[in-house]
């Protein structure tokens, strides 16, 4: 499934007595949202890097290219407000003014809008509980016009998918996830291997990983050296 339950929900709250159903997390697709798998197996890091919408440092831009950083924000948003994988959604929208949703069981959904820059979330976590300004122009909606979404397609970008697997799994296998994406990444940004190969050293990592629970830090220590080891041997055979 897409949106797995994880395999110990003793950790997670009942979001259900808060009347929140889903929440959403948009993903503006990278610059690759539109390619077919063909296009895929030849893109650069030059283009990899040329984000449509945001101005982010490289690693993170070949993240949003792969969709693993959304992968990565539902991994957060799942500790960070303690609910089941299931419970958080994804979707592509190209435009990036709508950064995030929570759905109610009344059939409302409540939004979050803005540009994108970064500099509105980099102050709004420096002036939180308060508002100071970013120096971020105001969202204006009548110039944005409309605003388009879509379901992300798992099969051309599969690494959303290992994140929510990897979460199902628990224990070590987001710390798994994490270190052999890294490691696979900086291959790309070097030319040592190609885009598409990027989800395939992940999964290879997993399977070749053994998972442990994450009781504490040394053990996921440990798991993320271990998952770089790994990856970094896998990178080699390619």
């Amino acid at each position: 499934p897409i949106y797995p339950k994880a395999a110990d929900s003793s950790t997670f709250s009942d979001i259900d007595s808060m009347g929140i159903e889903k929440i959403v997390l948009t993903a503006s697709g990278g610059p690759f949202r539109t390619l077919t798998k063909k296009q895929l197996s030849v893109v650069t890091r030059q283009q990899a890097l040329k984000h449509p919408n945001w101005s982010m440092g490289p690693k993170i831009s070949v993240d949003s290219a792969t969709l693993m950083n959304k992968g990565l924000e539902v991994i957060e948003a799942c500790y960070l407000f303690a609910v089941e994988p299931h419970l958080i959604e994804v979707m592509v929208h190209p435009e990036s003014v709508v950064h995030s949703m929570v759905r109610y069981a009344d059939g409302s959904v409540i939004a979050q809008l803005g540009r994108p820059d970064m500099r509105t979330s980099i102050t709004h976590c420096l002036s939180w509980p308060e508002r100071l300004p970013s120096g971020v122009e105001p969202l204006d909606l009548v110039k944005t016009g409309s605003l388009t979404f879509e379901k992300p397609d798992l099969d051309r970008f599969p690494c959303l998918r290992l994140a929510y697997e990897a979460l199902a799994t628990g224990g070590t296998a987001t710390t798994v996830l994490s270190a052999a994406n890294e490691t696979a990444v900086a291959a790309f940004l070097d030319d040592r291997v190609s885009f598409i190969q990027l989800p395939d050293i992940v999964e290879r990592t997993l399977a070749q990983t053994k998972i442990q629970t994450a009781d504490d830090l040394d053990t996921i220590l440990k798991a993320d050296n271990t998952a770089r080891q790994i990856a970094h041997t896998i990178v080699q055979t390619l």
